[in-house]
């Protein structure tokens, strides 16, 4: 080598060697500058933006890159102190002291405490959730909010400001008010490697769970996992449920996870997984005992756009064995737009059964079945066209499906005699005999056809045709219930109401229309039992008043009359008072004849009742709205003397739309 390049590169390297020494002493001697320059600049920013005092007590380096800071406290102007801890030591990334701003690489805290105190004269936290008063109005915004942005945000700070390393050591965190008091206690907390492992006793109030946290993180991919499991043989009870619902949820392990984050064209897409094992949820809303699930899961696709949500069709929910796809989707706006799909592929019949949580559907339990099941169900409704709901419900069984074995209730007990008790508000009634050893038991042949043809009529008129559902009497309540915001319709088919009061009436939770229409559905579908069949139970168990149940006792108890025997009038009569048969006597002025207000219901049930040539235009046109009381009602009903005979061709039928049947 030429001996001057030689002695070139010698001096460049020397001049390298040189440089670095001097930026490594500088760095010595400034960064002791730099990281008191740091602190200076988040205190003055926490304390220029919020109301408190924020200390450092002291900060020094224990080699080149490793700091401990010891007594920081944060103090609220006038208020308990919110934050102090005895000693944080970490690993500082040099660069990010030269931007001002401290980024841990490792981290070791102890004995770090939160304390939120509230009382009558204030609390010492909520100046964190104000927002600042004095900030520029961004006037280019739109006025929608993002949630996704704000949710993508709060993701990406956390992820981006988890070190490489983490040991805490009694960490606490606490709130006491005057009703209220939350304690949390972490021993310990490590991220290590990628692994998260820490143990925690929450306290709220006077319940206390004690549980382990174990998972994984992977803060450059926005990946996490984490189990919550518990510590001790009693579980994880949820806290408040029971003092703001008055029921209990309790698990034995949580599992969550985030595996996947984008957000692109102003939509965040989060998908992941969640898992809850041994779940107990006890609430007399949803039924009379615990509820128990020995597993469910979900696989979940959520993207989150302005003031749009979106539950994507890839997300699987499994309850035990049984699993379904769904897909939600609530557009917010002008108008609002809400999509809902559920879809299963084939289930093993079996599988199916087994899977429902015991104690939620208390007469499908034991049930065993071969062949499989399908289920789809769609809902649309645009909050603009409310009269142009979309709703379809479709439950399919494979040609060699069956029920091997019922379980605690034979399905098929309506087929011949049974045993029939009446609940009211859970708790029983009357019991009687549903067959021909029961003196007020008539068989269907012996009803007056002009009752029978008015409730079908009034309550379901494709009772015959349909098999137990109505779709468009279910679509047409949906409409209905959703301009009252009230339930004011149930859209309920005879076949529904027969089940419901044969074997549902034991309690009334927000899940009976589920058991209500799987069981109706095994009736109709597989041919249980005859439609001829059900009529007649169900003519037989019905309330026409107060203990008054079935076709007969509803005869003699207003008209002294068998069934058999009853006017169209009279029959019009006894269906007009089904949906509310206790309010009876709100049909009657006090001297036993009917109200104006029936004159309606008459015209209806009767008009419709000669269009489809149930009755003929004459019978249509000799109808009055007015029956005779003879029977025990009439003792009950009738409080003035009965001097004058009353004209019935006096009541004037008010005339009201026919309904398109």
């Amino acid at each position: 080598m030429d001996p001057r390049l030689k002695k070139r590169l010698l001096w460049v390297a020397g001049g390298i060697l040189a440089f670095f020494l001097i930026l490594v002493i500088s760095l010595l001697i400034f960064r002791v500058k730099l990281l008191e320059y740091a602190i200076a600049r988040v205190t003055e920013k926490v304390e220029s933006r919020y109301p408190v005092s924020f200390t450092v007590g002291k900060a020094e380096f224990t080699d080149l890159r490793s700091v401990v800071l010891s007594g920081i406290t944060l103090v609220p102007h006038g208020r308990d102190t919110l934050f102090v801890t005895d000693s944080v030591n970490a690993s500082i990334s040099l660069r990010s002291i030269f931007k001002g701003r401290a980024v841990f690489r490792r981290l070791e805290v102890a004995n770090g405490f939160i304390t939120a105190t509230r009382d009558s004269t204030g609390n010492n936290f909520s100046f964190l959730l104000k927002r600042d008063e004095n900030a520029p109005v961004d006037t280019t915004r739109k006025t929608t909010r993002n949630y996704g942005r704000l949710l993508n945000n709060l993701i990406e700070t956390a992820f981006d400001n988890v070190p490489d390393q983490v040991f805490f050591r009694n960490l606490n965190v606490s709130y006491v008010s005057t009703n209220r008091t939350i304690d949390v206690r972490m021993p310990y907390l490590t991220i290590d490697g990628g692994e998260i492992d820490s143990q925690v006793s929450i306290q709220v109030d006077t319940l206390k769970n004690n549980m382990r946290v174990h998972g994984a993180i992977n803060p450059r991919s926005y990946v996490i996992s984490a189990s919550l499991f518990a510590f001790d043989e009693h579980g994880i009870k949820v806290p408040y449920v029971k003092s703001k619902f008055g029921g209990e949820i309790t698990f034995d392990t949580l599992y969550v996870s985030l595996t996947d984050k984008s957000f692109k064209r102003d939509i965040l897409t989060v998908k992941g997984a969640a898992m809850v094992n041994d779940l107990f949820v006890n609430h007399e809303r949803l039924a009379d005992e615990d509820i128990h699930v020995n597993e469910a899961a979900v696989d979940y696709s959520v993207s989150i756009g302005p003031d749009l949500y979106i539950i994507d069709s890839l997300t699987e929910v499994r309850v035990n064995k049984a699993k379904a796809n769904i897909y939600a989707s609530y557009q917010r706006g002008n108008p609002d737009i809400i999509d809902l799909k559920v879809k299963t592929g084939d289930v093993p019949a079996n599988d199916f059964f087994e899977s429902l949580p015991t104690g939620l559907f208390e007469n499908l339990e034991g049930i065993k079945a071969e062949g499989l099941l399908k289920y789809k169900m769609s809902f649309h409704l645009n909050m603009d066209s409310v009269d142009a709901v979309r709703f379809d419900s479709d439950l399919d069984a494979s040609k060699d499906f069956k029920i091997v074995e019922y379980g605690k209730t034979n399905l098929e007990k309506i087929n011949r005699s049974f045993e029939h008790t009446v609940y009211e508000y859970g708790k029983p009634v009357r019991t009687f005999t549903v067959g021909p050893s029961n003196f007020f038991y008539t068989p269907i042949e012996e009803i007056s056809p002009y009752l029978r043809n008015a409730i079908l009529t009034a309550e379901d008129a494709y009772f015959y045709r349909h098999k137990g559902f109505h779709e468009e009497a279910f679509r047409q309540a949906i409409a209905k219930n959703i301009k009252e915001r009230d339930f004011k319709r149930g859209g309920s088919t005879i076949s529904m109401q027969l089940v419901k009061n044969v074997f549902l009436t034991r309690q009334k939770t927000v899940t009976r229309k589920v058991e209500e229409a799987i069981i109706v559905w095994l009736l109709e579908n597989q041919r249980l039992v005859s439609k001829h069949r059900m009529f007649e139970v169900y003519l037989n168990i019905i309330e026409w008043g107060p203990e008054i149940y079935g076709a007969k006792d509803a005869s003699r108890f207003y008209f002294g009359k068998q069934p058999s025997e009853l006017s169209l009038a009279e029959a019009i009569f006894l269906t007009s008072i089904i949906p509310s048969p206790k309010r009876y006597r709100s049909s009657f002025d006090s001297a036993g004849n009917l109200r104006g207000y029936k004159a309606g219901y008459y015209r209806l049930i009767g008009g419709h009742m000669a269009r489809r040539g149930l009755i003929s235009q004459e019978e249509y046109d000799n109808l009055y709205p007015n029956v005779r009381l003879s029977g025990r009602a009439r003792d009950i009903i009738v409080t003035d003397p009965d001097t004058t005979q009353v004209d019935e061709r006096n009541f004037e039928l008010e005339t009201i739309d026919m309904l398109d049947f």
